[in-house]
C-alpha cells in the first residue's frame, strides 16, 4: 500500500524543505507503507521548487493559482492508495501522520479530518478572530446544513482513500475547495473520523484573507443549501409585505409609512426568492447541487415562459395604474397629487414585473449550460 502526501506551496522558500522532511517516511515504511511526497508549486517566484526537490519531494508545477487548483493538480499527480494533505508553511504536524491515518488503516474511516480546536494550538498559531469567532461560526453553519459532526471544518490537514477522493469529484479552484471537500464527503456518506492535532505558528507570510475567505466559504455553502439563507427569509418578508400592502390599499386610508414598509418587505422578499432560484439554477447547471422537485419545476423551460408572462402582467398592471393616476392628475391641472398611495402600488407592480421578466431571462441563460 502506498501513501501520497500532497503539499501545495506558493513562495514558501525557507520552510517548504523543513515541512517535507517532517514526513515520517521511515515510520511509514516500518508499518509497510510506501511513501511519496508531491509538492505542488503554485507559480512561486522564489526557490520553493528547488528547496522542495532537494528535500526529497516530487515537484509539479500548477500555473493557475488558487488553493483548489493546487490540490486538484496534486491529487491528479498522486499515485497513492491513501492521500494526505497539508500546508507547506510548517503549521501542520506531518510527523504525527502514522497516528493520523490509523482510522483508514483500521478500516474505520474513508476520510479523516484533523481538529486543531480539539488538539493543541500553540501560542501565536491562530488569530483570536479565527479561533473564537470565524472558524467556530463557519463550522457551526456547515454542521447545521450538512450534519457533518466535525469540530474544525477548516483544518487543512486531512487524509482520504483514493476511492473516497474519486467519489467526491471536487471542482472548486479557490479556498472554497476546503468546504467543498467536507460537504461532498458528507453528501457521499463517507465514513468520517476526526483526529486532534497540534497546530504550530506558520513561518513566512500568510496567504489568508480573513473576511474575503470567510465570505467565500459561506457563499459556497449557500450554493449547496440556499433555502435557509434565501428561501425562508424571502417567504416571511414576502408574506408580511404583501399582507401589509394589500391591507393599506383596500382600507383606502392614507397610511403612507405602512404602505412604503409593506412595499419594501414585498420587493425584498420577492428578490430573495428569485435569488434562491438563481443559486439553485447555478448549482444545478454546474453540478454543485441537485434541484428539488418544486425548484426543478420552476426552472423548467415552460415555467420560465410563464414567469415572463407573469412579469408582463405585473408590469402592465403597474403601467395601467400609473396612467390612471396621470390621467386624474392632468384633469386637476397637474396640481397637488392626491393619489400617492395608488402611485406607490403602481411602482411596486412595475418593479415586480421588471424583476420577474429579467429573472426569467437570466435563468434561461444559466440553464443553457445544462441543456435544459
Amino acid at each position: 500500500m502506498k501513501v501520497s502526501v500532497v503539499i501545495p506551496a506558493l513562495n514558501e522558500e525557507g520552510i517548504v524543505g523543513k515541512t517535507v522532511r517532517t514526513v515520517p517516511i521511515k515510520k511509514l515504511n516500518d508499518i509497510g507503507l510506501e511513501t511519496e511526497i508531491v509538492v505542488v508549486d503554485n507559480a512561486s517566484t522564489d526557490n520553493t521548487s528547488k528547496e522542495a526537490s532537494e528535500a526529497g519531494a516530487r515537484v509539479v508545477l500548477e500555473t493557475n493559482r488558487g488553493y483548489g487548483n493546487a490540490y486538484l493538480r496534486g491529487f491528479k499527480e498522486a499515485t497513492g492508495d491513501i492521500m494526505v494533505m497539508g500546508d507547506a508553511d510548517g503549521t501542520y504536524p506531518f510527523d504525527e501522520m502514522v497516528e493520523f491515518i490509523q482510522p483508514i488503516l483500521n478500516g474505520d474511516a474513508e476520510f479523516v479530518m484533523g481538529s486543531r480546536l480539539k488538539g493543541d494550538i500553540r501560542p501565536g498559531a491562530m488569530p483570536a478572530l479565527h479561533k473564537y469567532i470565524g472558524n467556530p461560526f463557519l463550522t457551526w453553519v456547515l454542521n447545521i446544513l450538512f450534519q457533518t459532526g466535525i469540530s474544525d471544518a477548516h483544518c487543512g490537514m486531512r487524509a482520504m482513500t483514493r476511492e473516497a477522493w474519486n467519489k467526491m469529484n471536487l471542482k472548486t479552484t479557490g479556498m472554497e475547495f476546503a468546504s467543498e471537500m467536507v460537504i461532498e464527503a458528507s453528501r457521499q456518506k463517507l465514513r468520517i473520523a476526526e483526529i486532534p492535532i497540534t497546530y504550530y505558528p506558520r513561518e513566512g507570510e500568510s496567504k489568508l484573507s480573513s473576511f474575503s475567505d470567510g465570505w467565500r466559504h459561506l457563499r459556497f455553502m449557500m450554493l449547496y443549501r440556499p433555502g435557509p439563507f434565501l428561501l425562508i427569509p424571502g417567504v416571511i418578508a414576502l408574506i408580511f409585505g404583501a399582507a401589509l400592502t394589500l391591507l393599506v390599499w383596500f382600507q383606502g386610508i392614507s397610511r403612507m409609512h405602512s404602505l412604503i414598509l409593506g412595499g419594501i418587505l414585498l420587493l425584498t422578499g420577492y428578490q430573495l426568492l428569485l435569488s434562491w432560484l438563481y443559486f439553485g439554477a447555478f448549482g444545478a447547471a454546474y453540478g454543485y447541487s441537485s434541484s428539488s422537485g418544486i425548484k426543478k419545476k420552476l426552472m423548467s423551460y415552460h415555467s420560465l415562459e410563464k414567469e415572463l408572462l407573469l412579469g408582463v402582467i405585473f408590469l402592465l398592471g403597474g403601467i395601467i395604474l400609473g396612467l390612471y393616476v396621470i390621467s386624474n392628475w392632468s384633469t386637476g391641472g397637474f396640481g397637488a397629487l392626491y393619489q400617492v398611495q395608488t402611485t406607490v402600488v403602481a411602482m411596486i407592480l412595475s418593479l415586480l414585473g421588471i424583476q420577474t421578466i429579467f429573472s426569467g431571462m437570466f435563468l434561461s441563460l444559466l440553464l443553457l449550460n445544462k441543456g435544459d
